[in-house]
């Protein structure tokens, strides 16, 4: 019977002797050894501050086209007699050159036939005033007081002057009709278009073509109307601008001035519209070695010289998060530090009144950093830190005594 008992109870007594032994390793055991354990300092790129004098450029951009153009009309009629080589499109002409000519015979007859009526017509005052010289003449025993007008022939006469003056405004009308059978360029320029052929009958006021004036080229340069503030006067901007472009597969760039602003705001993008002035865009007058000339029609680029402005630091756009910079001190601690941004453009901030010379701002720093961490300067000396297991790493700067 006991040994049923025994035989019963051996697990449970095997049980109870594995659950003392358990607890006298418990009691007896040694408590593991505490290392410190290193926290790594994270590595940031600097850059140092210096505050400089700049020029708030403005960028934008715009489509090259002439500051003349003209329809050449005819203004008298006639057939086509001969046309320029220079008139097709893309013809380079002169002020002055001739494109083509209307037949002129029509107008030769018309100048020799005025030129006629006006020898008639002197010739005629002429004689009314030898007949005036006559009656003079036989009135000059007249005692009846005055001569009469009409016998002296004055009415005669101012009505042969008349006539002179008539047959003179005659053949000037047919001098300047036969010229005009010349079709002249008005300026130097380009043949942007010719609308007729040669033997074509042409009637008055038919368009000839269309000329481009090649000494003068305007862009229209859109900005916003706040940025009307960083130009040195806003009612007259006049300042430099620098165009540039890709033309012959390089960039070429072009010097020129803003010389009015078109003073309204467009109403359907809400921007203000400045007028760039360009001249001899074309290189007509002056052969510039290595520049190509600025073509109408070409799409440029802009940079609109604006106000300067003292104590401006610049630094790279992607250095300032939500007007923010990272500034490491001398001891290289972490300041997070809200900037005045004047202005941006696609590579750099413009800040004012925020950052002093020689201060250092982090290049690149990430989204967990916060005042007082302590960083190491690409470059420098590493300087480590031990932070024992659960502290925090600002309360290893607390234990390390650094502010």
């Amino acid at each position: 019977m006991i040994k049923t008992i025994l035989r019963r109870l051996s697990p449970l007594f095997i049980l109870l002797l594995f659950v003392l032994g358990a607890a006298l390793l418990m009691k007896t055991k040694e408590a593991p050894e505490q290392k410190p354990e290193e926290m790594p300092i994270p590595i940031v790129d600097v850059i140092k501050v210096e505050q400089q004098t700049v020029s708030l450029n403005l960028p934008s951009y715009g489509v090259v086209t002439p500051k003349y153009k003209t329809q050449l009309v005819t203004e008298v009629q006639g057939r086509m007699l001969t046309i320029s080589p220079q008139f097709v499109a893309g013809g380079i002409v002169k002020k002055g050159e001739q494109l083509a000519q209307i037949e002129p015979s029509d107008y030769e007859a018309d100048l020799m036939q005025a030129e006629a009526t006006l020898a008639q017509s002197i010739a005629a005052l002429n004689e009314e005033i030898a007949r005036g010289e006559v009656a003079k003449i036989e009135f000059k025993g007249y005692d009846k007081g005055l001569p009469p007008e009409l016998g002296l022939r004055i009415p005669q006469l101012k009505k042969e002057q008349a006539n002179v003056k008539y047959t003179q405004a005659a053949l000037a009308r047919a001098q300047r009709n036969l010229e005009r059978t010349v079709i002249r360029a008005p300026f130097d320029g380009i043949i942007k278009a010719r609308n007729v052929d040669l033997g074509q009958y042409v009637s008055l006021g038919t368009n000839l073509g269309e000329l481009y004036d090649t000494r003068i080229a305007e862009i229209r340069l859109p900005i916003s109307n706040d940025d009307l503030a960083y130009l040195e006067s806003v009612d007259n901007p006049d300042t430099e601008v620098t165009l540039s472009a890709s033309l012959a597969g390089k960039e070429n760039t072009w010097s020129g001035n803003i010389i009015r602003s078109e003073g309204v705001i467009d109403e359907e993008n809400r921007m203000v519209y400045l007028v760039a002035e360009i001249k001899d865009p074309y290189l007509r007058e002056q052969k510039i070695a290595g520049s190509l000339p600025l073509k109408y029609g070409s799409f440029v680029n802009a940079v609109i010289k604006g106000r300067t402005v003292d104590g401006i630091v610049k630094l790279p756009r992607h250095v300032v998060r939500n007007e923010q910079v990272v500034i490491i001190d001398d001891k290289n601690i972490v300041e997070m530090r809200h900037v005045n941004v004047v202005r941006s453009d696609l590579e750099n901030v413009y800040i004012k009144d925020s950052l002093k010379t020689g201060e250092r701002v982090a290049t690149n720093h990430s989204n967990n950093m916060a005042n007082g961490q302590l960083v190491k300067v690409l470059g420098e000396a590493a300087l480590p830190v031990n932070v024992p297991k659960g502290e925090t790493p600002e309360s290893s700067l607390a234990a390390s005594g650094v502010k």
